[in-house]
Parts: structure tokens; sequence; C-alpha cells
């Protein structure tokens, strides 16, 4: 691997040694490899009937798994609101592969058949949907005023964050962290301190399932802000969450979720949106001292 990756790679090894704590982690140096963890919303969640008892009820049976989007005027130190947060197992989650061997491979919806032999999936199985929606999803276009990309290794995850955001910024990952072991994915949390965290451009990545980890990349033109907000879960959970607020969604498809949940029209409001401890938001580094508390 390049000398140019050895202080990143030393980095990101941090991110899944202190994954206990709460990861707000700024760029020095790391050695292996990143988040273990991609797969749809289902795979390795764990959680129980009673799990999401007490707000089910409120949802109007929506899929809990949305539940994850507020807007900017719902951030309140002392907000109630149920949230969404997957648990997935690190050891059995697909790893992000060198870049060496990720490339040694096609990542093309054309190429799904072969792909599909060489993992050993039937055509009708669970595995080849996936894969065929991460692709598919992949080779979209992207909306106005976003760049976005699908990273297959953490060479291209950073060659893409720092295209965006300047080779010449160090970068600092932030990630939500779980402070409590629990298998609850979805209760009430309430907000009980809240920080925005500047940053001038931001890079945002979430997993995408498939054989070996792939993370959906992207950043957009239009204003967005972003918080660490602790919440208290009504049995005693304890979560670090990283919240990005989206400030434009006028160029948004009237078809997004966050419309149906929120119910709310593209461009009437922000959207803001939890992001699971398997994601990432990369910034360039600022400074700790001086940031605003809400």
């Amino acid at each position: 691997m390049g000398e140019k990756y050895k202080p990143w790679i030393i980095f990101l090894l941090l991110l899944i040694i202190t994954c206990s704590r709460a990861r707000e982690l700024v760029g020095s140096g790391t050695e292996n490899k990143i988040l273990e963890a991609i797969s749809d919303e289902n795979h390795e969640t764990v959680h129980t009937e009673h799990e999401h008892a007490h707000v089910h009820s409120h949802m109007d049976h929506m899929n809990p798994s949305v539940m994850v989007f507020l807007t900017l005027e719902d951030l309140k130190i002392g907000k109630t609101m149920a949230v969404y947060f997957p648990k997935r197992d690190p050891a059995t989650s697909p790893k992000l592969w060198p870049r060496e061997e990720a490339e040694s491979l096609p990542f093309s919806l054309n190429e799904l058949p072969n792909l599909l032999k060489v993992f050993s999936f039937s055509a009708n199985s669970p595995q080849a949907k996936a894969m065929e929606d991460t692709l598919r999803e992949c080779e979209s276009k992207a909306i106005k005023g976003e760049v976005k990309f699908c990273a297959t290794s953490l060479e291209s995850m950073l060659d893409f964050a720092q295209t965006i955001l300047g080779f010449t910024h160090e970068l600092q990952v932030f990630t939500t962290s779980h402070q409590t072991k629990s298998s609850v994915t979805f209760q009430n949390y309430t907000f009980e301190n809240i920080v925005e965290i500047p940053a001038s451009k931001m890079v945002a990545c979430h997993t995408m399932p498939y054989p070996y980890a792939v993370f959906y990349c992207h950043s957009q033109e239009s204003e967005n802000k972003m918080y660490k907000v602790a919440l208290g879960g009504e049995n005693g959970d304890r979560v670090e969450a990283m919240v990005v607020c989206h400030m434009d969604t006028s160029h948004w498809g009237h078809g997004h979720v966050s419309f149906q949940v929120l119910k709310v029209e593209p461009g009437t409001t922000s959207v803001c949106h939890f992001f699971p401890a398997d994601n990432l938001i990369l910034v360039p580094k600022v400074e700790q001292h001086g940031l605003s508390t809400m």
C-alpha cells in the first residue's frame, strides 16, 4: 500500500478500536481497515418485538428503519422523539478490501451475472437483489449540485474525499457512537446536548449492501450543517449521534422517503438525519474550542 496512505490507515484503525467511546476522530495516523459493517437494513440487526412497542402506535405503522429524519427546528435540547439505530455485528459484516483486490473485479451493473458467479449467489437470491440495488444506485445520476462516488476501498474513499475537501487539508472523521450495549434499535430518545461542528464542506459516506464493504460517498454544493447530539434513551441507552442537516432540498425528488416521514414538500424546510454508527462524515480538520452549543 502506498506511503501516502499509511497515516490514514493508522487513523482509521482507531475508528474501530474506539467504537465503544464517543468517536470524534482527528486524522493522525492509522493502519488497518475501517468500519467492518455493510448490509441491508435488516442484516445483522438484533431486535425483539417489544423493542418499539412504546413508539409503534405513534408512527402510523411506518417502517421503523426510516425513522431517522427531522428538521433543524426539531434540534432542541429537551426534545424527545423516536429514532432508529441499526445494530450490526462488525465481526460478521463484509470487510473493506484493499484497492488492488477491489479493482481486480468489475464494479458494474452490466457485469452482475459474472459477479454472481464469482460470489456463488443465485440470480434470484436476496444477495443478488442487494448487489443489483447497490450497483444501480452507484450508477444512477447525481442530483443537481451533488457529487457522488461509490468507494470500494479505503484508498478510493480517501482520494474522493480529498478531491472534494482539498488535498492541503488534514481531514477529520465523525461517526455516531453507542456508549452503552443494548439490543434495542428503535425507541424514544431525549436530546440532552447539541453541539454544532463547523464545516465549510463535508463528505458523507454510507454503507451499501455488497459482498465486500462499499461506501456511497457524496457531497452537496448547497448549505449543510453538522451536529453532535447527546441522546438519552428511555431504557437508559446513551448515544452520541451525528446529525447532518441539508438546508436546501429543492432539487430532491418528491418521492424521497424523508418527505414522507416529515410530511413536507421539497424545498419547504431543512431535512436532517441521524447517521448510523457504521457511516462516516469527513470534513476539513477544525479546532475543537469555541464550538457552538444549542
